[in-house]
């Protein structure tokens, strides 16, 4: 029995049960605009890519949930239930000491990625699990593989955006650069396309 929890512009997510374990299964939506057998590859190949990167994104200690199952057909992954909440939920209602912790383990688990290649793509607090005190990150469907610092300073200032955005503690950005930085050599270069990137969207703010 699957129950949809969640309908985007890419893909369906479900709640179901798999071989006895609960499971989320994202499948990725047929568009009616596009020529049928252009249609299937793209969504292919997309699904193929998610699934390699998460895989690639474990096998650089990042926590991401279990993948399961891949069918290519059906253009769906299932994957492992993560019991529990957003990051972007609870965040704002815990105290600074707490929020610091969580700020170090996502600039961690970003330096690790951005170290391995691994370009996100959609890094925002609606994108992070907390489950048994373990920080996932979900929902790799925009990512890519990438060595370029660009990349990765795009993939950093949309969680500064998403922080600054939706959050009330703007130390929290601060946080997980400074983690960032310290677990990636490439940090200081990322930082400054950070500001490179600010700019060229005419914005007075910068990453000190």
């Amino acid at each position: 029995m699957e129950k949809l929890i969640k309908k985007g512009a890419e893909a369906e997510i479900y709640l179901s049960e798999w071989l006895g374990k609960e499971v989320i299964i994202k499948r990725r939506i047929r568009k009616g605009y596009r020529i049928k057998e252009l249609d299937n590859a793209i969504r292919e190949h997309r699904t193929k890519r998610e699934a390699l990167l998460m895989m690639a994104a474990r096998g650089a200690g990042v926590s991401v949930p279990i993948i399961y199952d891949i069918n290519l057909y059906k253009k769906e992954i299932v994957m492992q239930y993560i019991d529990g909440m957003r990051v972007k939920d609870f965040i704002d209602k815990i105290d600074e000491e707490n929020q610091k912790k969580i700020c170090k383990k996502i600039g961690k688990s970003i330096a690790a990625m951005h170290e391995n290649g691994i370009i996100h793509g959609d890094i925002t607090t609606s994108n992070m699990i907390i489950g048994d005190g373990t920080l996932y990150f979900i929902d790799f469907g925009l990512g890519m593989k990438s060595e370029e610092n660009e990349d990765r300073g795009v993939d950093m200032h949309l969680l500064m955006e998403a922080f600054n955005a939706v959050h009330k503690n703007k130390k929290l950005f601060e946080w997980v650069f400074e983690e960032y930085e310290k677990n990636f050599d490439e940090g200081k270069e990322v930082r400054k396309k950070i500001n490179e990137i600010i700019s060229r969207g005419r914005y007075m703010r910068r990453v000190t």
